[in-house]
């Protein structure tokens, strides 16, 4: 590492933390192993009351691998996993690695239109997900590859108490699944481990591919990333050093996704591979989020700007003590300056003797890549590089190095780089470029700043995006989703701020002649929408226009739509418009 050359100014301001690291060659399952046979007795998850040790998990996980083995799954073959953060998902995540699959992680709230195309893109033959989601994949089953639908049940983990309060609420609202269904329940998943007595065990080495992602790559439109048991070992061997704070045994509280990068790879993977203890949340509120934090003394966690401003109006927070916090982390959008002082208040008036620390990162890195040390803050910086990562801002879309304080592109290069969009090889080579530096380089698509510290500050994207509650909305997709309804002929989808969410969806829509714009048609559209968009991007509103405004090349305005909504915004708040980045 030492012959390459590239900036890096940040080294001096690392502190403790060491600029390079040995990572381990071997895959995540592998890591993970190695941490359980140090410490078998360890809680590895705890889930709704009911605790799990690094022995117990390894064992279930063997068992899950050799049921896939008498299913046929090969090395290589995509698995995916449409679940929340329970047990199964965790058994079946490190299962496909030990037989030598790939997991194909998606949203289990996604559109059926939005499942079909991951499960084609992956060319997934098998899926698990849980009893309330199998609806939707029967309904796209046939227009895929998929053989085998793997249905888990939350209830099934559940201690006798719990499971029986879990029956009486949550429970009764899932449609029963009829008993002739296509499916292999859980249960009977496991059953067929039992019968196994051939080798299923496949090995795997770092640079083997392992998982898949998605995100929007640079275009927007949505792509597979295809990364390696590498890239999350070595992401787990930066998160620990760059908090030498952390012990094996320190819990956290894993609210994040399991779909997302920074849920799997941070509070799940690095948790399991360095002997922490995962909190594991399949769904939650801020008010629930904050209990959890209380209730296990949880030592680290992790969330988006809206989570945390939402945290300071949980009157159940008063008097919270909050002592036992070593790490708290802000991802997924701009941490305001006005938002961490009122949070690193919050957090001294708790108890807390740590403040905020915001990261950043991208999917292509499997998430963050650079965080603010825990001796040291810049205002308004999103910190320093991992260890082995390197950074450098330069003019957009070239490799042309920009001096420090000028704004251009953020690149990002090292161990936690993806190998590719899975499909896509003229956007992967578009993203990853090899420089003269002997680096390949990720060209994220947003802008930044390193100041001469190497200080990294973000200032906005150059792609169209929606960030709504952490999670990335793309309106060229959404605008293919509604135009293609009978009753439009033309949309724009922008997004809005939002004091909870940072941005909300609202979609302008211009209909086919003769349509009358009224609430039946909304309606009609709307319904539409939420048969084919996540509920988590699904437009709050939809408002018609007789045209939309151009640009001198015959585009959408969009931008000219942003702006009209934050003046009318402003209008009804007194306030002056702020202007978006």
């Amino acid at each position: 590492m030492d012959n390459i050359k590239v900036k890096t100014p940040w080294v001096k301001n690392l502190g403790s933390v060491p600029a390079h690291l040995d990572y381990f060659q071997g895959s995540m399952f592998d890591m993970v192993t190695a941490v359980a046979e140090k410490y078998p007795d360890y809680v590895a998850f705890d889930f709704m009351g009911k605790s799990t040790t690094y022995k117990s998990m390894v064992q279930l996980i063997h068992l899950c691998a050799k049921s896939l083995k008498t299913l046929g799954v090969r090395a290589g073959d995509k698995i995916t996993i449409a679940m929340p953060n329970c047990p199964q998902a965790i058994f079946m995540f490190y299962a496909v690695n030990l037989v030598g699959g790939i997991a194909n992680m998606i949203h289990p709230l996604s559109a059926e239109k939005e499942i079909e195309f991951y499960l084609n893109e992956s060319e997934s033959y098998s899926v698990i997900t849980l009893d309330q989601f199998y609806s939707k994949f029967e309904a796209v089953r046939q227009n895929t590859k998929v053989v085998n639908i793997i249905i888990a049940r939350i209830k099934d983990e559940l201690s006798r108490p719990v499971k029986y309060g879990y029956m009486l609420t949550e429970g009764r609202k899932i449609q029963k699944i009829p008993a002739d269904a296509p499916v292999i329940f859980w249960e009977d998943f496991i059953r067929l481990g039992k019968a196994c007595s051939w080798n299923y065990k496949v090995e795997r080495r770092g640079e083997d591919p392992a998982v898949i992602l998605y995100s929007g790559g640079t275009t927007g439109s949505t792509k597979g990333i295809l990364l390696t048991n590498l890239n999350f070992n070595a992401l787990s061997a930066q998160v620990a050093a760059a908090n030498p704070m952390f012990r094996p045994g320190d819990k956290m509280l894993a609210a994040m996704p399991l779909f997302h990068g920074f849920g799997l790879g941070v509070c799940i993977h690095t948790m399991l591979s360095q002997g922490g203890r995962c909190i594991l949340v399949p769904r939650f509120t801020a008010k629930s989020y904050g209990k959890l934090i209380t209730k296990y003394r949880c030592n680290f966690i992790a969330g988006v700007p809206t989570l945390y401003e939402a945290l300071l109006r949980v009157p159940s927070m008063n008097g919270a003590d909050l002592s036992s916090l070593k790490g708290v982390f802000s991802g997924g959008d701009s941490l305001s300056v006005e938002l961490k002082k009122k949070f690193d208040t919050f957090l001294y008036d708790h108890k807390s003797a740590v403040q905020i620390r915001e990261g950043y990162g991208t999917t292509e890195c499997v998430t963050a890549s650079c965080l603010t040390p825990p001796h040291m803050a810049k205002e308004g910086s999103i910190g320093l590089p991992f260890p082995d990562m390197y950074y450098k801002i330069v003019r957009p879309g070239t490799d042309e190095e920009l001096p420090y304080g000028e704004e251009g592109e953020i690149l990002i290069a090292g161990p936690t780089v993806m190998k590719e969009y899975i499909n896509h090889t003229e956007e992967t080579a578009q993203t990853l470029r090899r420089h003269d530096d002997g680096l390949t380089w990720v060209y994220t698509g947003d802008l930044g700043v390193m100041d001469q510290d190497g200080f990294i500050y973000f200032k906005g994207r150059k792609k169209r995006m929606i960030v709504t509650s952490g999670y990335n909305v793309y309106p060229g997709q959404l605008e293919n989703i509604i135009d293609a309804h009978e009753l439009v002929h033309m949309s724009c989808v922008i997004g809005v701020p939002d004091p909870l969410k940072m941005q909300k969806v609202k979609a302008f829509v211009m209909l086919k002649a003769g349509v009358p714009k009224n609430e039946e048609t909304k309606e009609a559209i709307m319904a539409y929408c939420r048969k084919n968009i996540a509920k988590y991007a699904l437009p709050y509103d939809i408002e018609f226009r007789d045209s939309l405004p151009t640009t001198l090349v015959g585009k959408v305005a969009y931008r000219k739509l942003e702006e009209e909504e934050m003046h009318a915004q402003a209008r009804q708040t007194g306030e002056a418009p702020c202007k978006q980045s």
